[in-house]
C-alpha cells in the first residue's frame, strides 16, 4: 500500500512538472506613471501576424478583453492605440539517450544516441500606447508551445491573452 501511495505521488508530481513546462510564460510591463483610469476608447494601430486568420483571431481576442475591462473600441483617435505582433519559431532542444551501461564492472559508456528536437513555439506580443502622446503604457508578451493543431491553438491564444488582460488597467501605485 505504501509503494501505491509513493508511485501516485511521484505520477502527480510528473503531471504537475509536465503542465509547469508547458505553461505559457507571460510577461507585462507598465508605465507607472500612467493613470489608466482616463483610457475609455481604444483603436487598433496594427496587427501583424503572418496571415489573416491568426491577425484576425489576435484582434478578437483583444478585443474580447479590452471590452471586459470597459473599453470601447473606435475606428481611430482612441484614448488607447493597440498594437499586436504574433511570429512563431522553433525551439530546439538536444535529447540523448543512453544504453549498454553493463553495471559495477562495465567497459566503456556504452552506446549514445542524440536527438535534436524541434518544438514550435508562438509568441505574442501587445502594445497599449497612449493615444495624445504616442508613448508606450503597457505591454505584455506570451511566449507558448504550440500543438499541431490549430483547433488547440487557437484555444491557446484565447487563453493567453485572458492571462495577459488579467491585471489590466494596473493599479496606480
Amino acid at each position: 500500500m505504501r509503494r501505491a501511495t509513493t508511485v501516485n505521488a511521484l505520477a502527480a508530481l510528473g503531471a504537475l512538472g509536465v503542465s509547469v513546462l508547458f505553461a505559457a510564460s507571460i510577461k507585462t510591463d507598465y508605465d507607472h506613471a500612467a493613470d489608466f483610469s482616463h483610457y475609455k476608447t481604444y483603436s487598433w494601430m496594427k496587427v501583424d501576424a503572418g496571415d489573416s486568420l491568426w491577425a484576425d483571431r489576435i484582434t478578437r481576442d483583444v478585443d474580447e478583453q479590452l471590452a471586459a475591462k470597459g473599453l470601447t473600441k473606435v475606428a481611430s483617435g482612441g484614448d488607447l492605440g493597440v498594437s499586436a505582433f504574433g511570429a512563431t519559431h522553433n525551439q530546439q532542444s538536444v535529447e540523448t539517450f543512453y544504453n549498454g551501461f553493463g553495471g559495477w564492472r562495465w567497459r566503456g559508456f556504452g552506446d549514445a544516441t542524440s536527438e535534436v528536437i524541434n518544438t514550435p513555439v508562438g509568441t505574442l506580443l501587445v502594445d497599449l500606447f497612449d493615444g495624445q502622446s504616442k508613448h508606450l503604457v503597457w505591454r505584455s508578451n506570451s511566449s507558448e508551445t504550440l500543438s499541431g493543431s490549430p483547433e488547440k491553438n487557437e484555444k491557446k491564444l484565447e487563453h493567453d491573452v485572458a492571462d495577459m488582460f488579467k491585471h489590466f488597467p494596473p493599479e496606480r501605485r
